[in-house]
């Protein structure tokens, strides 16, 4: 049967979703992914942190600090140049995986010589060499999947990217369970990397209707490059910035207080990392449509910074007060050491956030190299809290001036925006302070319910319960705005 001319009309006329309705779906499939990734790794880390030693953790925390730099020098800020370009072809996005193929191999290669070295260096401690070996292959794997992963970010649909990640952690985390209570040790951690790479990245191959063209274009390397460098300068800053503490306690203190630390960085950043993802993968593609029109781009900045606002401070506030009982819940008391450390880093990862969220602002503009200096401001805070600190030979006091160096680099990386942004310092802070105010009072609220309640279990039950209520319950009181069109994403419902 023929399509009549009705059939042709309503083919011509269904409706392509509104810029909203594709912000919604990306927003929603971006949470939908950060909670179950949080939950499925939440899983896996509970489990593993009550088998495996401290020792286990340091040893793989040693690995991860070279792997974070290898994974910087494979993408070289490509990924996020081709999110910051308007029309990306063909061209370019072959170009960028085959470069990125060739850096998964060279420096895989130089890694595998040089594992001796890195054993030598950290206590001269030989089960370093092939643990390094295997786990560096999960940053080739991951390689190539980034402009599979690009692309779809690109066209705001993320959804395939929420079913790779959630499919790889429920796979990887049995495996990596699996290991650890049949004796397997630090290995566990490590083929739990390996799997979740290989599961990923071939789902998204499988899903992401893309494979490269025989295509390399220098020119076409050339025109990302002008955003890329800023943005691989800066990643490579910022990775100096995340593994500088890892380094110096792995190096002068023990295998064992770097477990402390690199359990307490991990469980922090499943909050910090979580949101800064959420608002890069949803705002950036976001942004850079309207970077030629600053009244409607300080617009959508004022509804993001409400936002990030209304996420970030109930949240992560949350995470300070029920530190204690959050550990003993699930770990017993096994990393009491680890308490405090937590408590900083999830504060430093407020700022973190707000960094990260200003400078999606900066790169949306094309500002790229701007985030240089904000890195090196960074790195040169960090750097000189270090050497103020370590000499206390206390890790505490040492996390401590990470958290001043945290509030210092805020600082400037807020002035670089109101500069380039034309925003100024009081609408951010008049964006926020609703939100930061109404989260400090809950805090309070539930950090006295601590002087009542000695089971770990009825007391994280109850600052939950009673954070939400005083918060959610407050706002809607208030009819706040952020809050209804929140639940209206969720619900569906945005025309």
């Amino acid at each position: 049967m023929k399509p009549t001319e009705n059939d042709h009309s309503k083919v011509a006329e269904s409706p392509v979703p509104s810029l909203k309705v594709r912000t919604a779906r990306t927003l929603k499939w971006n949470g939908i992914d950060r909670i179950c990734t949080q939950i499925l790794y939440a899983a896996t880390g509970i489990v593993l942190a009550n088998v495996l030693s401290k020792d286990d953790f340091g040893l793989v925390g040693v690995i991860l600090i070279f792997q974070a730099f290898a994974t910087i020098f494979v993408d070289s800020g490509f990924g996020a140049a081709l999110l910051q370009k308007k029309h990306p072809d063909e061209r370019d996005y072959s170009t960028v995986f085959w470069f990125n193929a060739a850096m998964c191999t060279l420096l895989y290669a130089a890694l595998f010589v040089c594992a001796p070295l890195i054993a030598r260096l950290f206590h001269n401690d030989l089960r370093l060499i092939p643990l390094s070996r295997v786990m560096f292959l999960s940053f080739i794997i991951n390689g190539l999947g980034i402009v599979q992963t690009n692309r779809l970010m690109k066209a705001m649909n993320v959804k395939q990217i929420a079913v790779a990640n959630i499919i790889g952690l429920t796979v990887s985390g049995a495996t990596g369970i699996w290991l650890a209570l049949h004796g397997a040790g630090a290995w566990a951690l490590v083929w739990q990397t390996i799997t979740l790479a290989v599961i990923k990245t071939g789902w998204l191959w499988l899903t992401g209707d893309w494979t490269p063209s025989l295509v390399f274009s220098m020119k076409s390397l050339k025109s990302i490059c002008r955003v890329g460098a800023g943005v691989f300068a800066s990643s490579l800053l910022n990775t100096i910035f995340l593994n500088v503490y890892n380094f110096v306690i792995g190096l002068w203190y023990s295998l064992a207080s770097l477990g402390d630390y690199t359990q307490a960085d991990k469980w922090s950043k499943m909050g910090s990392a979580s949101l800064s993802q959420i608002l890069t993968a949803t705002f950036v593609p976001l942004l850079s449509q309207f970077q030629d029109d600053g009244a409607k781009y300080r617009e959508m900045m004022k509804k993001v910074n409400r936002l990030t606002a209304f996420m970030l401070f109930p949240f992560m506030g949350g995470l300070i007060v029920m530190a204690s009982p959050i550990f003993h819940t699930l770990f017993g008391h096994k990393w009491d050491s680890a308490i405090l450390l937590f408590q900083l880093l999830v504060g430093r990862g407020i700022f973190t956030v707000l960094c990260s969220l200003y400078g999606n602002y900066l790169l949306s503009l094309g500002y790229a190299r701007t985030l240089v200096y904000t890195e090196i401001v960074k790195d040169v805070t960090t750097i000189a809290a270090i050497a103020l600190t370590v000499c206390f030979h206390s890790i505490d006091i040492l996390v401590w001036g990470q958290l001043a160096a945290g509030i210092l680099t805020y600082i400037f990386v807020l002035a670089l925006t109101v500069r380039a942004t034309g925003y100024r310092p009081a609408d951010f802070i008049s964006g926020m302070l609703p939100y930061l105010a109404l989260s400090v009072a809950a805090m309070l609220v539930c950090w006295g319910e601590s002087a009542m309640i000695t089971s770990a279990p009825l007391l994280l039950g109850a600052q939950c319960a009673t954070g939400l209520l005083i918060y959610l319950g407050v706002l809607k009181l208030c009819r706040d705005r952020v809050l209804t069109e929140a639940r209206n994403y969720l619900s569906k419902r945005t025309k």
